[in-house]
């Protein structure tokens, strides 16, 4: 079991410093302490075990720190900023874990973007040296990136022209889509690997501005109290995360609210999520009272561990069977106390966290089922889940129903911004308008008629069609069904977001496992040997 939880006392790789209503994020990687044995993190080069730290930082300073109103991330070695994802570890992971790597940074780095976006802390990156591959991606993650005008500084994505493979957690995305570094330009700047320094990064739209060395700290404190003045205040005092710890039984993890038990043999995971249980915060204040411990957070906290452990440590599942069970007008009640107090800094960091957590279920590279039976809690963002999933198989019985909340109106989007019964029919918007509008409770023959279930399974039938329907799929090619899903899951137009994870699905699995890469005379495996790579020529 991978153990996810991190906490500042024991940071190996950063270093986190509040300074009144401004933190400094800084990186300083210990190259003898890497995430596996076998590679040394040189030069801040970063691993899982790096990110897991970034990941943990940010999400503290949400809950734990709402009195920080900017962010100043740098780095703690004065010859490099950052040299990206180590080279080493890359070419000896395998091929899912690299994917998955990929993806748990970027979705570290869109929640630093979320922080800036719906909570309303800005982040500047100041670039003190040498800023390469996923050390830029960090800085473009950033609001701001103020760089060292010297000759050792720049900013560079060299993954084209040094491994045969691309920036792997947005880079190219969001040079164009985010910071709308012109096409031409940026196909130069990411075929140099010695990248871009001083002024003519600043007019390329690389950085927003270069310092000489003499000015650059005084010239980032200056413009972080800047970015700090103009963010409107929350509190002083913050809540304590507490780790998440599940029990490993036999092949069962077993959270408070959160059980998933893993077949190893059929290939799949069944993940049981309940409803809260007894009295919950009705308010900001009571949330700030309870801490970590309301179900709005600890449940959900849960369930994003639970999904790090399928992705990380059960590779072969393929298929994840969703249940929810308990009370469905008690999450209902929690969800219309959370949307009344949304304006509360911590109810707005819960529902934040809520969603961040249903984004990444949506970006599971594994097929997911809804299971909706006489037990089940179809309600509110169980309901979203529920439709998150691949199909929906509904039993037709009297005690299933299927209850639209307050939250899916849109304070849970996707990844590019719909809500989920706007994904669900984009060819029926004003049937999604009415559902959120009306929030209606369905019995499942209605639920059916209104589109909420794929199957609407009589008793007789129920076992039998479920079984064969999870049987099926988990004998289908993983490799034809990743590829399906990701460009099946998200309908309609696209955002910076959405392209980024569309094209990590696509393009870093193909590239990932083309021999120009990783094959004996690849770029990758070879880099640092005295030999080349060598290049089937051919474009496919």
């Amino acid at each position: 079991m991978t153990d996810f939880n991190r906490h500042p006392s024991c940071y190996r790789h950063w270093q986190l410093q509040i300074d009144g209503d401004v933190a400094h994020l800084r990186m300083n990687v210990d190259p003898a302490f890497p995430f596996k044995p076998g590679y040394e993190l040189k030069l801040n080069s970063y691993d899982l075990g790096v990110d897991m730290e970034l990941a943990d930082s940010i999400q503290r300073l949400r809950f734990e720190h709402p009195e920080v109103k900017a962010l100043v991330v740098g780095s703690g070695q004065e010859r490099a900023f950052c040299a990206g994802a180590n080279i080493w570890m890359l070419a000896e992971s395998t091929h899912p874990f690299k994917v998955n790597f990929c993806k748990f940074t970027n979705e570290t780095r869109l929640s630093l973007e979320d922080y800036s976006h719906n909570s309303g802390v800005k982040s500047l990156c100041a670039v003190n040296a040498a800023c390469a591959g996923g050390g830029y991606e960090l800085a473009l993650a950033c609001d701001e990136i103020h760089l060292v005008d010297d000759s050792n500084s720049a900013v560079s994505l060299p993954e084209v022209p040094l491994l045969a493979v691309l920036p792997g957690t947005g880079g190219l995305t969001r040079l164009v889509d985010k910071r709308k570094v012109r096409r031409d330009r940026a196909d130069v700047f990411c075929t140099m690997a010695e990248g871009m320094r001083g002024k003519k990064a600043v007019a390329w739209g690389l950085v927003d501005a270069a310092w000489k060395k003499s000015q650059f700290a005084d010239k980032v404190n200056a413009r972080a109290k800047e970015l700090a003045a103009q963010a409107p205040a929350k509190a002083q005092k913050g809540i304590v995360l507490e780790p998440i710890h599940a029990k490993v039984d036999g092949n069962a993890y077993k959270y408070e609210y959160v059980q998933c038990v893993v077949d190893a043999d059929a290939r799949k995971a069944t993940l049981t999520i309940h409803a809260p249980q007894g009295p919950q915060p009705q308010d900001g204040a009571a949330y700030e009272q309870a801490g970590c411990r309301s179900w709005a957070l600890q449940c959900w906290r849960e369930l994003d561990d639970a999904l790090l452990q399928l992705r990380f440590d059960h590779e072969e599942v393929g298929l994840i069977v969703l249940q929810t069970r308990g009370d469905r007008a008690a999450i209902l009640q929690v969800e219309k106390d959370l949307f009344a107090h949304r304006s509360h800094w911590l109810v707005n960091e819960v529902l934040l966290h809520m969603a961040r957590v249903l984004r990444r279920f949506d970006l599971m590279a594994r097929s997911t089922y809804a299971l909706v039976d006489g037990d089940a809690c179809m309600a509110g963002a169980f309901l979203e889940l529920t439709l998150a999933c691949d199909r929906v198989y509904m039993l037709d019985d009297d005690k299933v129903q299927a209850v639209v909340g307050p939250l899916s109106a849109g304070l849970l989007p996707m990844s590019h911004g719909l809500t989920r019964l706007q994904n669900r029919f984009l060819a029926q918007p004003e049937h999604a308008a009415k559902l959120a509008t009306a929030q209606p409770t369905l019995a499942a023959a209605e639920a059916d008629e209104q589109g909420l279930c794929t199957y609407l399974l009589d008793p007789v039938d129920w076992e039998d069609d479920v079984r064969i329907a999870l049987e099926e799929r988990v004998s289908l090619s993983p490799d034809a069904l990743t590829g399906m899903e990701a460009s099946l899951r998200f309908g309609g137009a696209e955002n910076c977001d959405s392209k980024i994870f569309g094209r990590l699905s696509a393009w870093q699995n193909w590239i990932f496992t083309r021999p120009n890469a990783t094959g004996d005379e690849g770029a990758l495996t070879r880099y640092g040997a005295p030999e080349s790579a060598k290049f089937d020529w051919r474009r496919t």
